[in-house]
């Protein structure tokens, strides 16, 4: 016990005078980064499982997995953005941009970011090599295969470069020239981990099952069905009867019932069945831990998702899954290939995921009465201002109330051709909207073109609200009291 004291006692001695000086300010660097890159630098290469590309190949669920994300997060569009306090200012066809819609002369945009993406899903890893003209901007973006790179620490830097190995050959690759997106892994400071490798049980599992099932149908299959047991003692004439028989009539693939001619016999069934092995529920089992693994809602690939849940199941997939992806992806071109053009340069990509209709509609309504158009267009629309919307959407000329109903003009009386044209596409709009009561699952907007611009936004903005002939009615009714 006293000796168990004294060590408690030394260390916390040693504790005491390992901080006994306070900091009063941050490091200039981090401590620790110089042990991190000794200790990985006899790292001979990449920690990336050769078989993880030969499941890709093989497993079909890990195929179906790996592309459903990289060939949906390879159809986002990424724009970039100049940072102006705390607004973004949309830049249009930006050099990136276009280096990004043509990275090389043999891959297309598509290309590059389902590999990237796959490459993640996959190993963990992706990487671009990045070709540079004489100004020193990115002329070119290649993807690079991860099972052949191999990091190469530094003790102030974290990574002083790359190596990337092609049949025994070493090339050498800056870190300015290479990006390197990963995941997290929790044992490794250097690389990042694949959802195969903690998916591999399940997949390997499943493979076995289909190889076991393969095989069962398979000519080379030595295990017998069953046995036909003779009780009684017959001669070698009957005997050879019987085996003919019996090869003739019943040793072909159909399965049929086995009628002999002969002494007393019985049918002695030794193979197990696929019922009695639970075959197809196993496989079911192991197909919703790999896609639950790689973050694929199964009724995704369900036959017996119903519609429902299968857009359920959808929108999951694009919020919870597809969108942190492409979240990485974007902050890690932010960090190391915007720096090329300039600073205040963000990129990021459209909001894909799907918004709550209901939730949105509720804001809209409560907003309507309070925001100016300017403001409904920027906060809902995404529209920029217009000269006639300072002032709010239920006090506006064309939408009159009791408080701010306007005096009709006598001299309007004649009505011109402009307004006309306008009238009867409002009732042709009437017409769309009522008939699109009764599919809602349309989108198509009606497309206008005589209407006013305000006219034409108030007109929308009320048709979110209406829910039933009457109300639609309504609107366009203020509409044409507008016009007039």
């Amino acid at each position: 016990m006293c000796e168990k004291t004294s060590k408690e006692r030394i260390v916390f001695n040693w504790l005491s005078d390992l901080f006994k000086a306070r900091r009063k300010r941050l490091r200039p660097g981090a401590p620790h980064i110089e042990s991190v890159a000794w200790r990985n630098s006899f790292s001979s290469g990449p920690p990336v499982d050769v078989h993880s590309a030969r499941l890709y190949e093989q497993s079909p669920w890990v195929y179906i997995a790996i592309n459903r994300i990289a060939e949906a997060g390879a159809l986002a569009p990424l724009k970039v953005y100049r940072l102006a306090g705390e607004k973004r200012v949309g830049i249009e066809n930006h050099p990136l941009e276009q280096l990004l819609g043509n990275p090389n002369p043999v891959t297309s945009r598509f290309e590059l970011f389902e590999q990237t993406l796959g490459s993640l899903e996959l190993h963990g890893n992706a990487y671009w090599f990045l070709a540079g003209d004489a100004g020193g901007q990115p002329r070119e973006i290649w993807a690079l295969r991860p099972d052949r790179m191999t990091v190469v620490p530094d003790k102030q830097t974290v990574v002083r470069g790359y190596l990337y190995a092609i049949d025994g050959q070493m090339i050498p690759l800056d870190a300015l020239e290479v990006i390197h997106f990963r995941r997290w892994h929790p044992s490794n400071d250097y690389y990042g981990l694949s959802p195969v490798s903690s998916a591999r049980a399940a997949v390997l599992s499943d493979k076995h099952m289909a190889d076991w099932n393969r095989n069962t149908f398979g000519v080379d299959n030595g295990v017998p069905a069953g046995i036909v047991n003779i009780q009684e003692f017959v001669s070698d004439t009957d005997y050879e009867r019987i085996k003919r028989e019996w090869r003739n009539n019943y040793g072909g693939t159909a399965r049929k019932t086995a009628f002999l001619r002969g002494g007393s016999m019985e049918w002695q069934n030794i193979g197990l069945s696929h019922s009695d092995l639970d075959f197809l529920q196993g496989r079911r089992a192991q197909r919703d831990e790999i896609l639950n693994i790689f973050g694929i809602p199964v009724a995704l690939v369900s036959e017996n998702a119903t519609e429902a849940n299968a857009k359920v199941a959808e929108r999951l997939f694009i919020e919870r899954t597809l969108w942190p992806k492409l979240v990485r992806v974007a902050q890690k071109i932010t960090g190391e290939l915007l720096p090329f053009y300039g600073a205040d340069l963000i990129a990021e990509y459209d909001d894909i995921r799907p918004t709550d209709t209901e939730a949105r509609l509720a804001e809209i309504r409560t907003a309507y009465p309070l925001l100016s158009i300017n403001e409904m267009r920027a906060a809902y629309f995404q529209l920029p201002p217009v000269p006639w919307g300072d002032g709010p959407v239920r006090l506006h000329p064309h939408n009159p109330t009791k408080e701010g109903r306007l005096e009709a003009d006598p001299a309007a009386a004649v009505i011109d051709p402009a307004a006309k044209s306008a009238l009867d596409e409002l009732a042709q709009w009437e017409r769309f909207a009522l008939n699109r009561l009764d599919k809602p699952d349309q989108t198509r907007p009606f497309e206008v073109q005589a209407v006013p611009d305000e006219l034409a936004f108030e007109v929308s903005a009320g048709l979110l609200f209406a829910r039933d002939r009457e109300s639609v009615k309504s609107v366009f009714s203020g509409a044409r009291e507008g016009l007039n």
